[in-house]
This record gives structure tokens, C-alpha cells and sequence, in this order.
């Protein structure tokens, strides 16, 4: 019979509990714990999955906070059997990189470090360098990331000078291409000058440079120069020894070394406290170093062998085969040593080793890592002080008990009253956490162009924040309770976000507004609730008509300014994108037949109103979605008269003929 609650937790349900333990087979496989909605929170693998998934629900005491916050949201598990531990492995690292579970990143993404993004699943890629990874497909890939951002620019602009690569993101003209391409530098993506086949094959040779394969690559060229010239092509053998200088001024910065020039390897080392690791990555090619590539990772009293294991598997789970080298060093015996080499070695299909060294010229390799990793540990453990000491002073500043940990920034744009929006945005530790920006659309009819009320538009936006939890204490819920159960974005009811400060962009108006809207939800005694003036950068509190004692260079007030430039920036960004929407789409409404599934189609394949203006109906009419009759009706639209004129042409035979 199935269980009559099959979305609560498995926690809550201890038959139901031991039922699914006991189903599980005391054999190789990988576990996939599953949430209420059926979405995938942990990835795991063992050599005997049933002792491995009991031990998280009968020892829960020696869990980390984030695994035992894990268990409580399990409602259900699954398990894939495997024939061998080390074929589990393999699966796991799989289901990771595909799924992305929640509590499977041990890696913290704190935007620091950057990554190179090639989009393989496109017909003519683009290369850009980001701070996010998005897997928007399975064929994208990623490259880094990359500790040093200068040089990872400057390589970029050199490889776009030496390889003829599309260099904007859009196409500056809709029918013709750009000064790049009468350079050569660019293939004439834009208007398909090249085929989608050779763009990939060049983009090949360029992912070679970010796998640290630069001499592999200057050897293919050299190849190929020389069969160019024995067929007497000159023009492509010059072209190819342009790229062969280029690539040789590429690798022209390496500062560091090895006498053996054939030595292929990884070096892993780390330096860590009891909360935080920095991992160093040093890739050897060819006997010099190629890349260097940085991790931050939640320590959390863990071995540290078992911090680089975990770092190897996530970094090399997320590379192509051939950048995988034969030999790895690490600073520490990691616990599945054997079986992660077996694994390595099927991925790369050849042999790969991994090493300890403890004497001589590999030590000292892994002693060099280890003095980077130990400045990258200062350097984030120095930025996290420094948070820590504008929050207590923000704390000291508005006489809170403790120093807040989310705050939240408010903050209002428009002109005259046209398009009128507001930006939420939240620091968590005196950082930005973009994942809880939110943006708002002002919905009062009495704010509208030539009419602005930006008392009116923070009210609302107060009132349509804090809803769900003035209904929630209307209910008779334990604010104080709801506050304390943490942020975890697994909780589905919406009250898991309580800031523990939120700051108005404004002065005493803005404040007293926000007052009134918070009174009328009962909420105005349980929020902390400030508002900074932009002219003198003067705090006031609710209530008071003077502002705060504060000196403008106090981190507390340095925090609350970061906190409100942002909000500001991501209001008027909002703005612009709508303001630019409305003026887009304005007179492609006016169209019969025209929806905004597509005028946003047409504005996708044309790029513009001007483009869809130029087109021909022939043209038109191969736009997605747009068949000959309404190709000629938008033509028509732009053109009234080209109608008319065939209008009398096609009536004057007619007129003949009576």
C-alpha cells in the first residue's frame, strides 16, 4: 500500500522510514535524495548503499549542519545499483554535473574567481568570460576557474587576434557585416560568410590554449603550415604562421619552469581553518605552468584529504578527457586514492597516477601551492573580517543585539511617473547574494506618466514584501520561531527570508510611508527599519526627527551606502530594460495580428524595429511565426505607401476595361 503522505519527510514518518532503508540493497550504487517537490537535494555513492544512507538517519548528531539541514527535507530515496565502487563513482560524478543538486556544492561560488565559457551547443559558439556558471546545456563548458582575471583577459584578446573569432555578441548590421570582417577578424559569423563545421573546427584550436595544450597545438599548426605550402598555398601557410607567432606570444609571459620539458601533471595543494579552505590548482604542461586555478570550500572540521579528494572529483568531472594529465600530486594521501586513479584512468582512457610526494623537486612544488593557497586563505578570510566588522558596527549603529546577517535595500525608479518600478536587494554577511534580488512592477493606478508618488510606490512595495508574513502572525504563527529556522530556499511556504534590517533609499517621507504600510500589516514592531538620505548620507530611524550620530566613513554607514548604490543600480537597470521594452514594442502593437508572443519573436530574429522596418515581405515572411498574409500586413504597416500605389495600379485595368 503506498504511504498515505508521500511529500513529508521522511523524518516525521519513522515506519515509513525504516520501510525505505530496509529496501535498499547492501550493495555498490549511487543515492539520490529527493525533496516534497521531487527535486534532487544530494547525489551520493557508497560501497554498501544501505549502511551508507542509514548512517544519515541514525547518527545525526555527528552530521554537519548542512547535511543534517539536508535530512530534514528528505521524503524520499533512491538508489542505482553498480557492479563495482569504482563505477559508482563515475555515475555520481555524472548525476552531479547533470542535476546540480543543492547540497552536493562543496565549492563556494563567491563570484571571485572567473571562468571561461565556450557555448558548444550553439552553430556559431560564442567565448566569453564569466563569473557564473549557468548550465544552460550539457555542451557548454567551462574552463577555470582562473585565479588571476588580468592575464585570463589578456590571453582572451590575444587568442580573438590570432584566430579569427565573431567578436560582438549581435550583429552590429541586420544585411551586411562589420569593419572585423573586412580585417579578419572575424569569420563573417553574422551573415553565415563561414560555415557552422569550420567555425567549430577553429573553435577547437582555441579551447586547446584554455586545456593547456598550447604546445600540442603549435605542433598541429606547424603541420599544417607545411602541407599549405607543399600544395603551394601560400596565402593559408602565411596565415597559419601568423597564428604559430601569435601562440608564441601567448606563452611568451610564463614565469616558472620544469628542467624536463615533457612533464605533464596537476599539483593539488590547500591551506585551511576550521571553517574555510583555499585549494591551488597548478596545471604543468610541457614543463611549464600554464594555468593556475583557484577553489574556496567549506572546511567544516573535514580531513583535508578528503577536502582535495572532493576537489578533484568536482574539478575533473567538468573537463574533457585530454585535459586530464597522467600525473597528479597532492599535498595529502586522500582516502579513496586507488579508486579515484581507476577512474581518472577511465575518463582519460590512459594510465593516471596520483602522488603524495614528500622529497625534492616535487615537494617543493607542492610547498609553493601550498604558500599561494595559504595567501588566497588570508586574502578571503581578511574580506570575511572585514564584513564582520561593518555588520557589529551596523549593529552598534541601530542598537540591534546581535549583528544582522540579511539586509535588505529598497529602492524606487522612474520618469515622471512612466514605468515605475523598485528593486529588492539583499546582503547576507555584508555581502550581495543576487540569488534573493527581487524586482517590482508598481501596480497603483494613481502613479502613472506625468503623476509620481514615491511615498505610494515604497508603501506598496512594503505591503506586497511582508504579506505572507502579516498573514502568517494573523494566524497565529511564532514570528520569532519562523525567524530562527534559518533561510534554507528549500521551505515551501515562503516564510524564510525575515531580514534582520531592511534600509529605505530615502529620507524621513520614504520612512514614514513604509511605517504606515507596516502598521497596517502589524508588522512595524518586529522589522528593524532604517532610511539613508542621498545629499548628507544621514541615517534616520522610525520616529526620530533627527538623523543617527554617524561619521560618513564608519563601516556601518560604508555598508548601508554599498547596500543602497546597489539597490539603486538594479532599480534603474529594471527601469531602462522596461522603459526600452514599451518604446520597442509601442507601435509593433498597433499591428493587427500581432500579439506579444510575436512582436517578442520578431524582435528576437530582427534585433530591432528599424531591421523589421527594411524587410522585404519575402523576408518577413520567414521569421518564425509570421506566414505570408502577416508579412505582408507588417510591410504594409511601414510602407502605407507601397500600398496605396499598387492599390491604383491594380485598379487602372480594371478602370480601362469598364
Amino acid at each position: 500500500m503506498e504511504d498515505p503522505v508521500p511529500t513529508a519527510p521522511l523524518l516525521t514518518q519513522p515506519k515509513r522510514l525504516e520501510r525505505r532503508l530496509k529496501d535498499i540493497p547492501p550493495e555498490p550504487g549511487c543515492y539520490l535524495m529527493r525533496d516534497g517537490e521531487d527535486r534532487i537535494l544530494y547525489v551520493g555513492k557508497s560501497k554498501s548503499l544501505r549502511s551508507r544512507v542509514r548512517s544519515y538517519f541514525r547518527s545525526r548528531h555527528d552530521l554537519s549542519p548542512r547535511i543534517r539541514l539536508m535530512t530534514r527535507q528528505v521524503c524520499e530515496i533512491e538508489f542505482i545499483v553498480t557492479d563495482s565502487e569504482a563505477e559508482a563513482l563515475a555515475l555520481e560524478s555524472n548525476l552531479i554535473k547533470n542535476h546540480q543538486p543543492h547540497f552536493n556544492v562543496l565549492l563556494k561560488d563567491d563570484k571571485k574567481y572567473p571562468y571561461l565559457c565556450i557555448t558548444w551547443s550553439e552553430a556559431y559558439p560564442r567565448i566569453f568570460i564569466t563569473r557564473r556558471r549557468r548550465f544552460r546545456s550539457p555542451l557548454d563548458r567551462f574552463y577555470g576557474p582562473y585565479v588571476d582575471v588580468g592575464l585570463l583577459r589578456r590571453t582572451l584578446f590575444l587568442v580573438k587576434r590570432v584566430f579569427p573569432l565573431r567578436q560582438r555578441p549581435r550583429p552590429l548590421h541586420q544585411d551586411r557585416t562589420c569593419l572585423n570582417y573586412s580585417i579578419g577578424r572575424c569569420p563573417g559569423v553574422c551573415q553565415e560568410k563561414v560555415s557552422s563545421e569550420d567555425y567549430h573546427r577553429t573553435l577547437r584550436k582555441v579551447a586547446m590554449v584554455f586545456q593547456g595544450r598550447s604546445d600540442e597545438l603549435q605542433h598541429l599548426l606547424a603541420d599544417q603550415m607545411e602541407r599549405y605550402a607543399e600544395r603551394l598555398d601560400f596565402e593559408s601557410a602565411a596565415r597559419v604562421r601568423d597564428q604559430l607567432q601569435g601562440l608564441d606570444q601567448l606563452t611568451a609571459d610564463q614565469k616558472m619552469s620544469l628542467p624536463d620539458s615533457s612533464v605533464n601533471r596537476d599539483v593539488v595543494a590547500l591551506a585551511f581553518d576550521d571553517k574555510l579552505a583555499a585549494v591551488q590548482l597548478f596545471q604543468m604542461r610541457a614543463g611549464k605552468l600554464v594555468g593556475r586555478l583557484g577553489y574556496l570550500a567549506d572546511a567544516d572540521g573535514l580531513d583535508p584529504g578528503l577536502i582535495l579528494q572532493r576537489v578533484i572529483e568536482e574539478h575533473y568531472c567538468q573537463v574533457d578527457a585530454v585535459e586530464i594529465p597522467p600525473e597528479l600530486l597532492v599535498q595529502h594521501q586522500l582516502p579513496q586514492q586507488v579508486l579515484l586513479e581507476e577512474w581518472l584512468t577511465e575518463q582519460r582512457e590512459r594510465r593516471v597516477q596520483i602522488h603524495c610526494p614528500k622529497q625534492r623537486q616535487k615537494a617543493d612544488l607542492i610547498e609553493l601551492l601550498q604558500r599561494n593557497a595559504e595567501f588566497e586563505l588570508l586574502r578571503a578570510k581578511q574580506g570575511q573580517e572585514q564584513q564582520a566588522l561593518a555588520t557589529e558596527d551596523l549593529a552598534q549603529l541601530l542598537e540591534l543585539p546581535t549583528p544582522p546577517r540579511r539586509i535588505e535595500g529598497y529602492d524606487i525608479s522612474h520618469i515622471q511617473g512612466s514605468d515605475a518600478v523598485a528593486s529588492q536587494v539583499v546582503f547576507i554577511d555584508g555581502l550581495p547574494a543576487k540569488q534573493h534580488y527581487r524586482k517590482y512592477k508598481i501596480r497603483s493606478s494613481s502613479i502613472r506618466a506625468g503623476h509620481s508618488d514615491d511615498f505610494m510606490a515604497m508603501a506598496e512595495i512594503m505591503r506586497r514584501r511582508f504579506r505572507r508574513w502579516a498573514r502568517a502572525k494573523a494566524e497565529g504563527a511564532d514570528l520569532g520561531a519562523l525567524r530562527h529556522r534559518g533561510g534554507s530556499a528549500l521551505q515551501t511556504d515562503g516564510l524564510n527570508d525575515w531580514p534582520d534590517v531592511v534600509m529605505i533609499d530615502g529620507g524621513k517621507g520614504q520612512l514614514s510611508a513604509v511605517m504606515e504600510a507596516l502598521r497596517e500589516l502589524d508588522l512595524h514592531e518586529d522589522l528593524n527599519v532604517c532610511s539613508l538620505a542621498k545629499q548628507r548620507e544621514e541615517i534616520f530611524l522610525p520616529g526620530e526627527s533627527q538623523p543617527l550620530e554617524s561619521e560618513p566613513d564608519q563601516l556601518g554607514v560604508a555598508l548601508l551606502r554599498r547596500l543602497r548604490d546597489e539597490a539603486h543600480r538594479f532599480a534603474v537597470t529594471f527601469h531602462r530594460q522596461q522603459r526600452g521594452q514599451r518604446m520597442k514594442r509601442s507601435r509593433l502593437s498597433d499591428i493587427p495580428g500581432l500579439g506579444p508572443k510575436r512582436v517578442k519573436d520578431l524582435l528576437a530574429h530582427f534585433h530591432s524595429i528599424d531591421a523589421i522596418q527594411l524587410a522585404s515581405v519575402e523576408v518577413l515572411a520567414k521569421a518564425p511565426g509570421v506566414g505570408p498574409a502577416l508579412a505582408k500586413d507588417i510591410h504594409n504597416f511601414f510602407h502605407p505607401d507601397d500600398d496605396e500605389r499598387q492599390d491604383v495600379s491594380s485598379d487602372e485595368p480594371r478602370a480601362r476595361i469598364a
